[in-house]
């Protein structure tokens, strides 16, 4: 199996070699095919391979079985990984600040007495607390 490749075309491949190779004649027990299937398996599946080994007989367990189970399992896994990844990535991006600024209104001062140079700071000021 080839890393992060999903299980449907790991699958796909083992039946296109299993059926090559009964071309030539080579017949395979559901046994041999199990346990072909799970050696077949990446260190990814390590759990489930050894779970299946020693709760199944490879022997009585058939092909379609097998892969249901691995089907569910990565169907499964990419869900629990996705949760994981969503949360890890909610810890790490930081909390957004929020700034309030105090309105004063003096009597008599309007904002056509701002200088320039006043106006061109409280532009950069609005600029930079819009940038949060």
């Amino acid at each position: 199996m080839k890393q992060d490749e999903p299980i449907v075309d790991m699958i796909t491949r083992f039946t296109d070699i299993i059926n090559g190779l009964k071309g030539f004649d080579r017949k395979f027990t559901n046994g041999e095919l199990v346990s072909k299937m799970l050696r077949s398996l990446s260190e990814d599946w390590n759990s489930l391979r050894m779970l299946i080994e020693n709760t199944k007989d490879v022997n009585t367990y058939l092909l379609d079985e097998l892969y249901e189970t691995l089907m569910t399992y990565e169907l499964n896994n990419d869900e629990i990984n996705e949760k994981i990844r969503r949360s890890k990535e909610e810890m790490i991006e930081p909390p957004k600040r929020q700034i309030t600024l105090k309105s004063t209104n003096d009597e008599g001062s309007s904002n056509t007495n701002m200088s320039d140079e006043e106006l061109d700071d409280l532009a950069l000021l609005v600029k930079k607390l819009r940038a949060f």
